[in-house]
């Protein structure tokens, strides 16, 4: 059984301000709250076959993992994977206009665990949809504050 986890927000900010700032992987521990750090293994900026170091924590265990930027669209999507570990995971970013000013983001996460991963695959789109909502809304406060 496949996770697919998809969690969305209205950021009252323009486009090119939430877009830009999500783009930027460095800025992720900022605003996802199990993301202790990122690191990177390619040159910056974020680009096609840019690949990163991520650290974090969940469900009470430690992660560490590197995506690799297979897509980017600037201030339309971006879309990184990892084929990693027990659990290979693709992370997806859109980002659209509301209106003059709002920009709607959405967050997609999806993998296929195998193992343990694939036995607790129903709980863990649980969490991880709870944990999406919260660094949404984390984003959200952070640049709605600027």
């Amino acid at each position: 059984m496949g996770v697919d986890v998809l969690t969305e927000v209205v950021i009252d900010r323009p486009l090119p301000v939430v877009a830009g700032y999500v783009a930027d992987p460095t800025n992720a521990p900022e605003w996802y709250v199990n993301i202790d750090s990122v690191e990177w293994r390619t040159d910056p900026p974020v680009a096609v076959g840019s690949r990163l170091d991520f650290v974090a924590r969940f469900l009470g265990r430690r992660l560490a993992y590197t995506y690799e930027v297979v897509e980017l669209v600037p201030d339309e999507r971006l879309v990184m994977r990892t084929a990693q570990g027990p659990f290979p995971m693709e992370t997806s970013y859109r980002w659209s206009a509301e209106s003059a000013g709002r920009t709607r983001m959405t967050l997609r996460n999806r993998g296929e665990p195998s193992g343990f991963a694939a036995v607790a695959a129903p709980m863990m789109a649980g969490a991880m949809r709870r944990a999406n909502q919260k660094d949404l809304a984390r984003l959200k406060a952070l640049l709605e504050s600027r």
